[in-house]
């Protein structure tokens, strides 16, 4: 009979994921996810290449309302197909497209700021803002939010708006972010929906979620280093995020 020369190594069992929020089982707090209401919806937008499970947050951020939803892809026709509804005015929506224009560059200290089509503060921000009825947040990289942004021109008509964050992201150096207003996609989502519908509970229960999430990020990567793996340094930037993600 003849002996292998070479042990045979059994393959690793793959780690379940949740359905839910899809990261690996280990890394998964949806047992802790607290409902929201919110009378503005949220759509976040991902890039397909946006392939950060361990330290993405957009479907961790959707999971708290029951209007909110995450679709990934490059291109929707319109905003109603984004939403799969077969009506929607982007004219109530808002767009969170930081691009070039910093809020600290401008004279404001306000948390969301609305953007005329040349960048420049619109006049009478507050009625723009109170009549906001949607906001869409994009997933991905500083340059796939980008291309979201070029390659669905329905985001012209929607309000453009950016955000002044008082401090940087939570991500520290597990995710390094080359401007302040870089934000996850979670502490991205706090801000706006919380200062346009003045609730601070909303900021503060997405806020714990993201450091629940990355208390147990840091726990699985000392005991299981090849679910959390230690982010590589980065040569890519997010926008907000923030992941944008999971």
């Amino acid at each position: 009979m003849s002996v292998p020369s070479e042990a045979t190594t059994a393959a690793p069992e793959p780690v379940a994921e949740c359905p839910r929020c899809q990261k690996p089982l280990p890394l998964c707090i949806c047992d802790s996810v607290t409902p929201l209401q919110s009378r503005i919806a949220l759509l976040i937008l991902q890039h397909p290449q946006e392939q950060d499970r361990a330290l993405g947050t957009a479907r961790l951020t959707a999971a708290h309302f029951a209007n909110a939803s995450v679709r990934v892809g490059l291109s929707w026709p319109s905003l109603a197909k984004a939403l799969g509804r077969p009506v929607a005015d982007p004219a109530r929506w808002a767009v969170l497209y930081l691009g070039s224009v910093r809020a600290a560059d401008l004279d404001t200290d306000s948390d969301v700021v609305a953007l005329t089509r040349k960048g420049e503060i619109a006049d009478n921000q507050r009625t723009i803002l109170n009549a906001i009825e949607g906001v869409v947040l994009l997933d991905g990289t500083w340059s796939q939010a980008k291309a979201l942004w070029w390659r669905n021109p329905w985001m012209l008509k929607c309000q453009r708006v950016i955000l002044n964050p008082a401090r940087p992201s939570r991500y520290g150096r597990l995710r390094r972010e080359p401007r302040r207003d870089g934000l996850a996609t979670i502490e991205a989502a706090a801000l706006v929906l919380a200062s346009l519908q003045r609730r601070l509970d909303i900021a503060e229960t997405l806020h714990a979620s993201f450091e629940r999430m990355l208390t147990r990020f840091r726990e699985v990567q000392a005991a299981m280093p090849e679910l959390a793996p230690r982010p590589a340094p980065k040569g890519r930037r997010r926008q907000f995020q923030r992941r944008k993600r999971s």
